[in-house]
């Protein structure tokens, strides 16, 4: 089970964010990554999406990565 750290990240685009926490969905209690934008903009990704990879140009990258 993915433990999700507080505090920042970076995008694989390049974007920085905050981590506020994790939270539950109240139907499904799906694990959420709650996060904040520059702008001050709050966001929630599903935790497996957060902490899972993506791919770039054929290749397996983080989505989020600590900094």
């Amino acid at each position: 089970m993915d433990i999700l750290e507080p505090g920042p990240y970076v995008h694989f685009k390049g974007g920085r964010y905050d981590v506020v926490g994790e939270a539950r969905h109240t139907e499904t209690e799906e694990r959420l990554a709650v996060y904040r934008s520059a702008d001050g903009s709050l966001w929630v990704r599903p935790l497996d999406m957060f902490t899972g990879d993506t791919v770039v140009d054929g290749v397996a990258v983080p989505r989020f990565t600590r900094l």
